[in-house]
């Protein structure tokens, strides 16, 4: 597996050698700008608007914003001044409950992977173990592209994962939302009609099952456009109209014992387009 970093991690004065590895990558279709006439790709240009002119690389430098419209000029050397140093070592600080830890905090996620000799595996191996049958996971610190990271470490099957995690100043206060919902009531018999149907929805998750059908939609759109096929617009879908909370929950209560699943609401945008062959 190809990594982008390697290095150890360290707690204790136990040494485990592995290397970060991504675990996600996504697959959207990317799209660049281009000149319509001649199909070139558009770049962008470092503009001055007080000075009406491009701005060449050299004439470049960082700023603060300080107050709207103030700025505080930011050398390189003022950079250099408080970066931090290279480390290859993740550093763990605690051990916590997996559980204890909201995946709000969770950014990205990054496969460990070990040392290749027997003998440098065996740590990773051990901290895998230990924290699985334990239900811990590992907290720590490490300096990746120059940037500290706050990190978990946890049992993912027999690998181990890294979660980088966004520090607490980064996650933003809920207490405005928890403030509507606690002066908001519901009744009873909503609530038990909504029990039911969230027990009709129960089921294994299973990514395998999910599909992304805007990105599925939008490759055949774009081979039809390959293949000189013809685009079709589809017609505009109904907004469906509004009905009783309690209505909608005895509906949809009504399609489960009638063996259907409950449909949801029409959105209010079209579905995306499909191809549609010349005629």
């Amino acid at each position: 597996m190809r990594t982008i970093w390697n290095g150890s991690i360290s707690f204790g004065l136990v040494n485990i050698p592995i290397g970060l590895a991504l675990a996600t990558q996504r697959s959207d279709i990317a799209f660049r700008t281009l000149h319509r006439e001649c199909g070139t790709p558009i770049k962008q240009k470092r503009w001055c608007p007080l000075h009406e002119r491009d701005v060449e690389p050299e004439e470049l430098v960082k700023g603060w914003e300080f107050v709207k419209g103030e700025y505080v000029f930011v050398e390189e050397a003022d950079l250099e001044a408080v970066a931090l140093q290279r480390s290859q070592s993740i550093e763990i600080l605690r051990f916590v409950q997996l559980d204890e830890v909201d995946p709000v905090y969770f950014d990205r996620t990054y496969y460990l992977a070990p040392a290749s000799s027997d003998a440098a595996r065996r740590p990773y191996v051990l901290l895998l173990r230990a924290m699985g049958e334990s239900g811990m996971a590992a907290i720590g610190k490490f300096v990746l592209w120059g940037k500290e990271n706050l990190c978990l470490i946890r049992p993912h099957g027999d690998t181990l994962a890294l979660e980088t995690l966004f520090f607490a100043e980064d996650v933003r206060s809920r207490a405005e939302i928890e403030e509507a919902v606690a002066e908001t009531a519901v009744q009873p018999a909503e609530l038990e009609l909504a029990q039911q149907v969230i027990q009709s929805l129960v089921g294994e998750f299973e990514p395998e099952s999910f599909e992304n059908q805007y990105r599925r939609e939008l490759r055949e759109m774009l081979e039809a456009k390959l293949a000189g096929q013809e685009i079709k617009r589809p017609e505009p879908v109904p907004e469906t109209p509004v009905v009783d909370l309690m209505e909608a929950l005895r509906r949809s209560v009504q399609q489960v014992s009638e063996g259907e699943k409950p449909r949801a609401a029409a959105k209010k945008r079209a579905p995306r387009a499909r191809a549609a062959a010349k005629k």
